[in-house]
């Protein structure tokens, strides 16, 4: 939920940024063009990379997560075929 507002954030704040930078812009079309171009690219870039960190936090996360249910898995099961030995002998 925190990473989507942070791109939501970004991505507003690039928007804002665009539409005020042309509002003022000191240069003509075509050289403005080709700032908000190099911009948008560099802005792409940016949100591809924390795309990646995202998702791999998340596949660390869940990687750990599904070791511990493994394991806490094993570990009941372990105990329950315990159980069942000393139910039976």
């Amino acid at each position: 939920m925190k990473s989507q507002k942070v791109i939501a954030g970004l991505l507003i704040g690039a928007a804002a940024g665009a539409a005020i930078g042309l509002l003022f812009a000191p240069y003509k079309g075509s050289r403005t063009r080709k700032k908000l171009a190099h911009a948008g690219a560099d802005l792409k870039d940016s949100l591809k990379e924390k795309i990646e960190d995202f998702v791999e936090t998340i596949t660390d996360q869940f990687q750990a997560t599904k070791k511990d249910l493994m394991e806490s898995g094993k570990e009941k099961l372990a105990s329950i075929k315990a159980n069942a030995k000393h139910s039976l002998s």
